[in-house]
């Protein structure tokens, strides 16, 4: 019998450690205004795209009223991680760092939103399985699509067999 084996990222353990700071256990358990309560952060809705500001002690994250309560989630998300991982202004920024931020940002948002803790216990066979996480998580079937991609090319890497043919080209 083959083992699956998923190896958290580095950013995975992070938010990982975050969430268990505030006793997030469940999908139930993520609540952005519980969250932006933690890191002392005001949610306001608005009719423009999501961004985030801060000034001084003042933290704020807004969200696009125009669109679904999902992708407001993965818009807090996505700023949250600005919030707490980025410094400096974007604008301001060389391309490349911008990007890299950007990068780190979207990871974080799948990690936060769909947390391996919590998604390894579903059925990975389920078809209907994009359509419970979206359902459970509160978020887009197609962050949850891209979530379990990234899921099973991380199981297939640290596969048996892919593990072999590494250690021949070793």
């Amino acid at each position: 019998m083959v083992n699956f084996i998923y190896t958290t990222t580095a950013l995975e353990d992070w938010v990982t450690l975050r969430y268990s700071k505030q006793h997030i256990k469940t999908s139930s358990d993520i609540d952005i205004k519980r969250i932006a309560r933690f890191y002392s952060i005001y949610i306001h809705y608005k009719l423009m795209p999501a961004r985030y500001d801060i000034f001084g002690r003042y933290k704020a994250i807004v969200l696009d009223a125009r669109v679904s309560v999902p992708e407001q989630r993965e818009q807090f998300f996505h700023e949250l991680c600005h919030i707490l991982r980025h410094v400096g202004h974007q604008s301001m920024m060389p391309k490349a760092f911008r990007e890299l931020q950007e990068w780190d940002a979207n990871l974080f948002t799948m990690y936060a939103a769909l947390p391996y803790y919590m998604v390894k216990n579903y059925d990975f066979e389920n078809p209907y399985l994009i359509h419970d996480l979206a359902y459970d998580f509160k978020v887009t079937e197609g962050l949850c699509k891209k979530r379990m991609e990234q899921i099973q090319r991380n199981i297939l890497a640290n596969s048996p067999l892919v593990s072999e043919r590494k250690e021949i080209y070793n």
